[in-house]
């Protein structure tokens, strides 16, 4: 079959046409000998190439890029320590169900066993913590495997890839009509969930008195966010969001609650469960009350019923079935009584916050910096959460006003997130506003990556909320050991992180009162660089969740 005519096409070339072919127009990487001929091929596609400081950071991105675009996000890295420095955010990806995929370097299959620069195992242990794990050995067969790693990276519940494709591989050169470059290799619908299914959720639903609904991420990520505003308008339903699905939800909608989820779960008699697990979140299931009716929609059929017996277990993608239980349910027959009740306990809890929103104490108390934050930002701002109990409470304040515009890791609780994601976020919207909140502690992981948003001219707005410690972690070691030994491994320096951000060529501000912080925060909107607000916060200020001791139960 072969033809001496044809054109030759190398193996990085083929990786960047395929990704182009895809829709990928950018990749984010730092950069190796193993891998640099998939940038010479992305120059040929016009993909943008965005280096970063460190392989976590390069991974991290392709998470967020996923969850903002709805594309299959990439990071490419070099071979053994490239691809380790990678593990925490293809692991981050795995337990947030986010597909992206990983394209890491190995040394040559001539040399393979003998020892070769960087080589390593690494298919084997990225098994554990993505959905497809495998190497190339043939060049002609890079873009049939890139079409099997990204159809197994959104199959059933979505998560990560790794493909390794070693140098010989990528450097060598095939004529191009030897190679099939699949186009529609996977199916782009949407699971129905069982009729039978639907109606029996439908009619739970509409018999509920103290009916509760809680959406989760995959809401977000099936961009199912105007499927859910049809059911809670029809059903007037108490609703609570959490993880990704924060904003999908207009302000308007008087059945949206954040305060009184515990209440509700606890008293409801029927619970909607959309696109969220029954992990640590639900107290593994025991949040809910042992007398309601649980109905539960996942995409992933294995977490249908895991922690908890489920009355109605729906498997199918959120935004399909709430289609789905919006036609088979009736419109309401009003809470009244349930939804006043829930609407004094969010005033209740509003009242108990209030002095701390407006408190002028100094150190600073971190709600009174969640409100400064929550009253400075946009609506097309994306908000980017990367700590402890610092955004722990500001999760409780800050409002984003647009599906999609909050982003956390996610379960596996990953610190580090926030200039990987920020690179993303201005990569794949340049247009919008950006901003971060970090832990000082946070900060220290990846912070050095503002490097690269100076570098490619990325304004964001970053602020570190300094309390000198992983304050979460020390509220747990006070409580058990004691004030003695409770101050172990968990106390930091003040560090003027707003001057090494100065010294990279951002823009950096120190902030120690509370009527510094909107001044600052409007000087780091107009500065037009990347900025750095640093504000020194209380570290005897704790969340109520934090203080309740429950986390690690």
């Amino acid at each position: 079959m072969s033809n001496s005519g044809s054109a030759k096409i190398t193996g990085g070339q083929l990786v960047a046409r395929f990704l182009k072919a895809e829709g990928v127009d950018a990749v984010f990487t730092l950069c190796g000998g193993h891998v640099m001929d998939i940038y010479n091929g992305c120059l040929d596609e016009g993909i943008r190439v965005i280096d970063v400081r460190h392989e976590q950071t390069a991974a991290h991105a392709a998470d967020a890029w996923t969850r903002l675009t709805g594309t299959c996000g990439v990071a490419i890295v070099t071979a053994g320590p490239g691809v380790t420095d990678a593990v925490t955010g293809v692991a981050n990806a795995f337990r947030a169900n986010i597909p992206m995929l990983l394209i890491g370097g190995q040394a040559p299959i001539r040399n393979q066993l003998r020892g070769g620069l960087q080589e390593l195992n690494c298919v084997d242990m990225m098994k554990p913590i993505s959905k497809f794990s495998a190497t190339v050995h043939e060049t002609a067969r890079i873009p049939e495997f890139l079409a099997i790693a990204i159809r197994e990276a959104y199959s059933g519940r979505p998560g990560p890839a790794f493909l390794e494709i070693p140098s010989d591989v990528l450097d060598g050169t095939v004529d191009e009509s030897n190679v099939r470059f699949p186009v529609n290799f996977r199916s782009k619908g949407r699971p129905l969930g069982d009729k039978k299914l639907v109606e029996k959720a439908a009619k739970l639903l509409d018999a509920a008195s103290r009916p509760a609904l809680l959406a989760g991420t995959q809401v977000q990520h099936c961009r199912a966010s105007e499927d859910l505003l049809g059911l809670v308008r029809k059903l007037g339903i108490p609703t609570y969001l959490n993880g990704a699905a924060r904003g999908c939800l207009p302000d308007d909608i008087g059945t949206v609650f954040s305060r009184s989820r515990k209440q509700a779960l606890s008293k409801a008699d029927v619970v909607l469960i959309i696109g969220t697990p029954f992990d640590f979140r639900l107290g593994y299931g025991g949040s809910i009350s042992l007398n309601a009716k649980i109905i539960q929609v996942d995409l992933d059929y294995s977490e249908l019923c895991r922690n908890r017996d489920i009355d109605v277990p729906i498997h199918g993608d959120p935004g399909a079935v709430l289609e789905q239980l919006t036609d088979a349910v009736s419109a309401s027959r009003g809470q009244g009584n349930w939804i006043d009740e829930l609407t004094a306990i969010e005033v209740r809890a509003a009242l108990l916050d209030a002095p701390f929103l407006a408190s002028d104490a100094i150190p600073i108390h971190p709600l009174r910096l969640a409100h400064e934050i929550n009253q400075f930002i946009r609506e097309d701002t994306i908000f980017i959460a990367d700590g402890g109990d610092v955004v722990t409470m500001a999760a409780s304040v800050v409002r984003t006003l647009r599906p999609g515009n909050w982003l956390d890791p996610g379960p596996l609780g990953t610190l580090g997130v926030g200039a990987p994601f920020a690179i993303a976020a201005k990569t794949a919207r340049p247009g919008d506003e950006v901003f971060i909140l970090f832990g000082d502690g946070t900060f220290g992981l990846t912070g050095f990556d503002y490097d690269t948003l100076i570098r490619f001219d990325m304004p964001v707005i970053g602020v570190v909320a300094n309390n000198a410690a992983w304050n979460q972690v020390r509220y747990y070691q006070l409580a058990k050991y004691g004030a003695a030994r409770g101050n172990v491994a968990n106390l930091l320096s003040p560090v003027r992180y707003d001057k090494i951000v100065e010294a990279m060529g951002g823009y950096g501000e120190f902030v120690t009162e509370p009527a510094q912080i909107r001044p600052a925060l409007d000087r780091a909107r107009s500065c037009g660089k990347p900025a750095c607000i640093n504000v020194v916060v209380d570290p005897q200020a704790f969340s109520t969740s934090t203080k309740s001791l429950g986390l690690y139960k």
